[in-house]
């Protein structure tokens, strides 16, 4: 299978630049390839044309036996909704009603407005078998082959021609095709001298059924059943679609027979609207403490212009994202929540500008216009350099990108909204409804005044002014501590999902039947139907469960040793616990059975958290290293269980033909294993068409044969064009029982032997993966010349996903000190700002750090993000201080000044940032607060840099370079004024 299917067609499929990943595995009579396209490929249909062509370019230099490649190209994305149609008689199961009534229902939902994509689970193929009486058939001389040639002769579901006149042309057609079971008995197989005939009923029994044995099975809630998945249509809302789904649902209900039970078994609504109605609630939690934090630090009107904008920026952020194509879900709106704090920056400092101007007797117009035309350009730098530093996680690629893409798009949507209306709609009535009286129990703003606050605050920043090297060295220490600290952190790539579900699989040994491992899945229900905290569990037996979570990893077919479960708990508290006890009390109660616990996690796809591909040419090497690395995890503590591609091999029937003895049967070594091949496996023998079915007819043993191996040694291989019974299988060779590679794993086109391990629910991969490196560091763990080996799993993906963020990242950096430079005129300050952007990452790792949580991708892009957010008050301090002549010529207490009259503002900006970042980091589970952390704990933080690091280096560079004071008071919104 490998160098006559599995190498030819990846061969062609290399050539594909679109492809970035090749795997295939081989086993007997079965090659399975899996390719896994480029990051950069957003559209998949061109693509995956391609690998049709090729697939159709292998095609002539296949085996005449192989059939022609089946390509699966749906299974990319989760079912939207699983209907089960269970047995409920008291009754033996009919799988034939099952099946048919599932495929009506399938029918009914393809036909529901939206649907993209259906699919039936459990049901199996049928087939017409012809089972032949061995002992009739052998004394007339008649082999399975000759029985299934007779069949396809009878079978004319072919075109005859046409006849061609002056006038008229007319198809001919024969009839007598294949239709019913009684039409296939009635087939002649043999004729006598006398004229009596041989037909296929008197030799052969012909029944119709499912495969046997079977291919797959579906248990639910122990009962047998089939499951039919259905899959939404891309820009549709979920909540809609699926209440459509269960009229039609309820409707098919009505006309379901007795005996049968319809159950929804999963829909993916009902975790989408908790989850919507949960980003609701966040949002109004967020908005509710920012326009609370804007009464007390701006006072009512300004709190209540500012608080205007919020609604005003939403809506417009809503109507830009529905014109870019970004759709409402999840992600996008959780993007709104982490904007939230940021679009009132923009309002908060024009406001603010605008009042000020009013109390310095300035009339609305003119304080209007003053105000806008000095702080467009520091806010649109602002707006800019954030927009940019969110932009690597809006560039990024693959699944990763299109996981958390719609968060930083939702992002510069709302930066950019929230800029238009401020510089607007939020300065007009700024002007108009804003009083330029000022009361002195109140500050030049409005807003509360905490007593001794402000006095304490004017001293420390004359200190730190009077020593601004000191203040420098002492700013950096919170940032050093950060980076220090982050090395201390556990790595992970994304957390456990917040899913009250979780998977099981079950792997017997590969020789194992699929009615043997429906008795494992059976007890392992009995169990999990006992557990007080499982809801129920639902069984998929010779095949990987219909995908109901976004990132499961399936493409088991035909696996008749294997079982997977869909498993749902009554609550998601505690979940990582109970996975825990079930993986150890299956593990003792299955002893022989491969248990495997998997906790759903966030992010896309990986084959285990650990992966150690080992490469090289001999199996039996591979073979020998992989067990050598699974014994090297079986000593961690937090690995469960551990599986390698190659590992072991399976019991399989050899028959060591005597080729002369063959040949003087008249047989050759083909012939014999096409005659075995056609006892066993069955021969073709045409088709009967039946409405939109068609059904294949074979040709073989019954199953009480095919299942001995007693009965293989006693069979006969009859000689083709003589009327003898044939040669005895034991006349022409042995028949032995030995070992055999179960299947070869190819990966790029070299022989690989994966090895994967999966870990105990709450560990971390990073610290197998630590363990596993220091057994190698140590020697336990070596290769031999020409092999290597690659760890894959969670840190391959990590590293993939950092490697796509940050490749862009050398770009934006170059563009952020670009706008800065043309904000200011000046390359020093430019480098100030960016020096500012490097320490708030330091500050969002101490976060990290005084929290605990684990230094995961999704801190890494609020990283990404802080860097923008913490510049924007340095930029305001700047641009303020630029416009101070006294600050510009070194005036320590100008600078001082400025950097008061700018604190307000900040301050307010800062705490509405965190109390909107508030309801992420109070939220459940393990994505959102790390993400929310590491910004809202920068922001915070990073404040000792906007007050005690950017005013100081600001008056070191202006002592260094006297300028002329009045040039630089000339041009307020640019110039060097180093160089003036």
């Amino acid at each position: 299978v490998v160098r006559l299917i599995s190498q030819p067609i990846e061969d062609r499929l290399r050539e594909l630049e679109e492809i970035d990943e090749i795997r295939s595995t081989s086993s007997t009579g079965l090659s399975s390839i899996t390719v896994l396209l480029a990051d950069s490929i957003n559209e998949t249909d061109q693509a995956f044309s391609k690998v049709r062509d090729r697939l159709a370019d292998a095609l002539p230099v296949l085996p005449a036996e192989a059939l022609e490649p089946r390509f699966i190209d749906d299974r990319g994305y989760a079912f939207t909704v699983l209907a089960a149609l269970v047995w409920d008689a008291g009754s033996e199961p009919n799988p034939f009603i099952l099946k048919r009534s599932a495929e009506e229902l399938q029918s009914r939902l393809r036909n529901v407005p939206g649907t993209e994509f259906t699919d039936i689970n459990g049901a199996g193929n049928e087939e017409i078998v012809v089972t032949v009486r061995a002992d009739l058939a052998q004394s007339l001389g008649l082999s399975e082959r000759d029985i299934a040639n007779a069949l396809r002769g009878a079978d004319a579901k072919v075109t005859a021609g046409q006849v061609r006149g002056d006038r008229n042309e007319f198809a001919i057609e024969v009839r007598g095709e294949l239709t019913s079971l009684s039409r296939i008995r009635g087939v002649p197989v043999r004729e006598g001298r006398n004229g009596a005939q041989v037909l296929v009923g008197d030799i052969a029994e012909v029944r119709r059924g499912l495969l046997s044995p079977e291919e797959e099975i579906a248990l639910i809630d122990g009962r047998r059943g089939v499951v039919v998945g259905t899959r939404i249509d891309d820009g549709l809302r979920v909540g809609q679609w699926s209440a459509r789904v269960r009229q039609e649902l309820d409707a098919f209900d009505e006309d379901l027979s007795d005996g049968i039970e319809l159950k929804v078994i999963f829909d993916q609504s009902t975790y989408a609207n908790e989850r919507f109605g949960t980003l609701l609630q966040n949002l109004a939690l967020g908005v509710t403490l920012v326009v609370v934090i804007l009464f007390f630090t701006l006072g009512p009107r300004a709190a209540l212009l500012v608080t205007l904008a919020i609604p005003l920026t939403t809506f417009l952020s809503l109507a830009l994202m529905n014109g870019f194509g970004v759709p409402i879900h999840q992600m996008s709106i959780t993007g709104l929540i982490v904007a939230l704090g940021l679009l009132v920056d923009a309002a908060i400092v024009t406001v603010d500008a605008t009042g000020r101007a009013l109390r310095r007797g300035m009339s609305p117009r003119d304080a209007v216009s003053e105000s806008v035309s000095r702080l467009w350009l520091p806010l649109l730098s602002s707006t800019v350099t954030t927009v940019l530093a969110f932009m690597p996680i809006t560039l990024l690629q693959g699944g990763a990108g299109e996981f958390v893409g719609p968060i930083a798009d939702s992002v510069i949507i709302a930066l950019i909204a929230s800029l238009i209306i401020a510089l607007t709609i939020i300065a007009a009535l700024a002007g108009r409804f804003l009083k330029p009286a000022i009361n002195d129990a109140k500050t030049s703003s409005g807003g509360i005044e905490v007593p001794g606050v402000g006095p304490a605050f004017k001293a420390l920043l004359d200190l730190s002014l009077a020593a601004p090297r000191l203040s420098l060295a002492a700013a950096l220490v919170l940032p050093v501590l950060g980076f220090i600290g982050v090395g201390t952190l556990p790595t992970q790539f994304f957390p456990a999902a917040d899913r009250d579900q979780f998977y099981l699989e079950l792997e017997l040994p590969p020789q194992a039947s699929i009615a043997e491992t429906q008795l494992a899945a059976e007890r392992a229900d009995e169990y999990l139907e006992s557990h007080p905290d499982i809801e129920y569990a639902d069984w998929f037996i010779g095949n990987s469960a219909p995908a109901f979570y976004y990132n499961l990893v399936g493409g088991r077919d035909g696996s008749s040793n294997y079982a997977g479960a869909m498993v749902k708990t009554k609550t998601f508290e505690g979940i990582s616990a109970l996975l825990n006890e079930i993986q150890d009390e299956l593990s003792v109660a299955l002893p022989n059975v491969y248990v495997n616990v998997k906790e759903l996690v966030q992010g896309p796809p990986t084959p285990a958290p650990f992966e150690l591909r080992i490469q090289g040419r001999d199996i039996q090497t591979l073979r020998t290293l992989g067990e050598q690395a699974r014994l090297i995890l079986s000593t961690i503590p937090e690995v469960t269980v551990s599986t390698a591609s190659l590992a072991g091999g399976e019991p399989k029937l050899w028959f060591d033909a005597d080729e002369e003895a063959a040949r003087s049967a008249g047989l050759s070594l083909r012939d014999v294993a096409n005659g075995l091949a056609a006892k066993y496996q069955g021969a073709p023998a045409g088709s009967v068409l039946e409405g939109e079915n068609d059904l294949p007819v074979v040709v073989r043993l019954d199953d009480a044969a095919r299942g001995s191996v007693e009965a293989l040694a006693s069979s006969v291989i009859s000689v083709r064009g003589t009327d003898g019974i044939g040669a005895p299988l034991l006349s022409l060779g042995e028949v032995a029982l030995e070992p055999s590679a179960a299947k070869i794993t190819r990966y790029q086109g070299q022989r690989v032997n994966t090895v994967l391990a999966f870990i105990r629910s709450g560990a971390l991969p990073s610290t197998v993966v630590a363990q596993f490196e220091e057994a190698v560091a140590n020697g336990e763990f070596e290769m031999p010349p020409g092999y290597s080996f690659a760890l894959g799993g969670d840190a391959e993906a990590r590293s993939d996903a950092v490697g796509g963020l940050l490749a862009s990242v050398g770009l934006i950096v170059t563009a952020i000190i670009a706008v800065v430079v043309l904000t200011f005129g000046s390359f020093r300050l430019g480098a100030g700002v960016l020096a500012v952007a490097l320490l708030s990452i330091g500050l969002g790792m101490l976060s990290l750090v005084i929290s605990g949580y684990p230094f995961g991708f999704q801190p890494i892009i609020a990283l990404m993000g802080l860097m923008g957010v913490a510049i924007n008050a340095a930029i305001i301090i700047l641009s303020t201080l630029k416009n101070i002549p006294e600050a510009v010529a070194g005036d320590r207490h100008a600078v001082r000044d400025g950097v008061l009259e700018t604190s307000r503002h900040i301050t307010s900006t800062t705490i509405t940032t965190f109390a909107g970042f508030l309801p992420l980091i109070l939220a459940s589970g393990a994505f959102w607060p790390p993400f929310a952390t590491a910004i809202a704990g920068g922001v915070v933080l990073s404040t000792v840099v906007s007050f005690f690091f950017v005013p100081q280096l600001f008056l070191l560079l202006t002592r260094r370079r006297p300028v002329n004071v009045f040039e630089a008071a000339e041009t307020p919104q640019g110039g060097d004024y180093a160089l003036a």
